[in-house]
């Protein structure tokens, strides 16, 4: 058998802030910010959809405060960039249209535990017996290929997109327009990234934007600061940027493949709320339960249990015990305690993987009350993750992205052993 280590490409993508699935994904998370601010237990299931001058919100919201959605969306719109009429979207002139009712009194009488005093006033909510909002399955995952513990393809693809908005915001770039995407092939040698094998941007511009030209912008000052920096580094292992480097001419870089993109955004496409659910999380590298993330507050698992397990997947890497980790959890409607605990490291583990599962439940309470007060969930945090990813983010401080549990979680398996 041959030594040579197998040679393998993965790809993942991630969309600009201006993309019209992200705005909705960024409204709807405007308002959920919006009502935990006033009311850190107002139920919220809140979907956006925005088409050719129009903005739509509905779902279901129980609160005790008041808060202006069409402000919020419209100031969202204005921030992301949309302010001139001629990108057919834009802030002021674009309607905006809202559907909102209660959440279902069924889905409540599982989820609620409270403390009543005589006089039927709430005295104690009793988080440890919070039932989950509905039943599900959540994936969580952390790899050693970036300091984040996340995987290089989307964690370049997001710097990238990142990058587009930056250059546009600050006119480094000048005529770009906010929708765009990015998607980044990386070449793999041993399970380990090896160098950029493609660099692929959609980038909207005006009209006036000629391609030869926009060609060489994109490349000097979005996609060289982005992989030559040298602060994204592989931990341990092959130096994918200085192969990167040696191997440039061979770098296959495409941008607007057409050579035009003028119309985006909602007057190109029409934008939904969780339709980016693979860009949300680790780009194709890890399973997906299905259930998406904006819009939702905390008793929804889809959300809060998709944060618990890559919680505990980065302190499964983080601790040493292995170089690749997958969570999955499952939960049932109503009832605190997860149905189920899976682990897979991928082969990379240093104990068994159903030794890892045993202990994770001695360091990690993950019924959803516990989960929330953990990592105090009930809090206008959302909406800055509703574009570019909810994970890894180092510059956010995210609660979910925590490793000081990875000693315990060592000492739990060891104790098993």
């Amino acid at each position: 058998m041959s030594n040579t280590k197998e040679i393998k490409l993965f790809t993942s993508e991630s969309v600009t802030e201006g993309h019209p699935d992200k705005i909705a994904d960024q409204i709807s998370d405007g308002v959920l910010d919006a009502i935990v601010k006033q009311d850190p237990r107002g139920r919220v299931a809140c979907e956006t959809l925005l088409t050719n001058g129009i903005c739509f919100v509905a779902g279901e919201i129980t609160t005790s405060c008041y808060v202006d959605i069409p402000k919020i969306a419209r100031g969202i719109i204005k921030d992301i960039g949309y302010t001139d009429a001629e990108q057919g979207f834009q802030w002021e002139t674009s309607g905006v249209m809202v559907a909102i009712k209660e959440q279902s009194s069924d889905i409540a009488k599982g989820v609620d535990r409270f403390t009543e005093d005589k006089s039927g006033k709430i005295t104690h909510e009793d988080l440890a017996n919070l039932g989950a909002g509905d039943q599900g399955l959540m994936f969580g995952f952390a790899c050693t290929e970036t300091p984040e513990l996340m995987p290089l393809p989307i964690v370049l693809a997001h710097r990238l997109c990142q990058r587009l908005a930056e250059v546009r915001k600050k006119e480094i770039i000048k005529g770009l327009r906010p929708d765009g995407k990015a998607q980044v092939t990386v070449e793999y040698r041993g399970n380990q990234p090896y160098r950029i094998h493609t660099v692929l941007l959609a980038v909207q511009h005006d009209p006036t934007v000629e391609h030869a030209w926009l060609y060489e912008q994109v490349i000097t000052h979005v996609i060289k600061p982005v992989l030559f920096n040298r602060k994204l580094r592989v931990r341990g292992g092959l130096d994918w940027q200085k192969e990167t480097k040696k191997r440039w001419k061979h770098l296959k870089i495409y941008v607007n493949g057409t050579g035009k993109f003028v119309i985006g955004g909602p007057q190109g496409d029409t934008g939904l709320t969780g339709r980016k659910i693979i860009v949300d999380t680790y780009g194709g590298m890890s399973r997906h339960g299905g259930g998406a993330f904006s819009g939702k507050d905390p008793t929804k698992v889809d959300r809060s249990g998709s944060y618990a397990a890559r919680w505990v997947a980065k302190n499964v890497v983080a601790s040493g015990l292995a170089a690749r980790a997958e969570i999955q959890v499952a939960y049932a409607i109503g009832i605190p305690e997860p149905l189920s605990v899976r682990v897979d490291t991928f082969g990379t583990g240093r104990v068994l993987d159903s030794i890892i599962a045993d202990a994770i439940p001695k360091v990690f309470d993950l019924r959803p009350g516990m989960i929330i007060k953990e990592l105090n969930l009930r809090r206008p945090l959302y909406r800055q993750v509703a574009a570019y990813g909810h994970f890894g983010r180092p510059e956010l401080k995210l609660p979910w992205e925590d490793t000081k549990k990875a000693k315990e979680l060592k000492a739990a398996v060891k104790a098993l052993q």
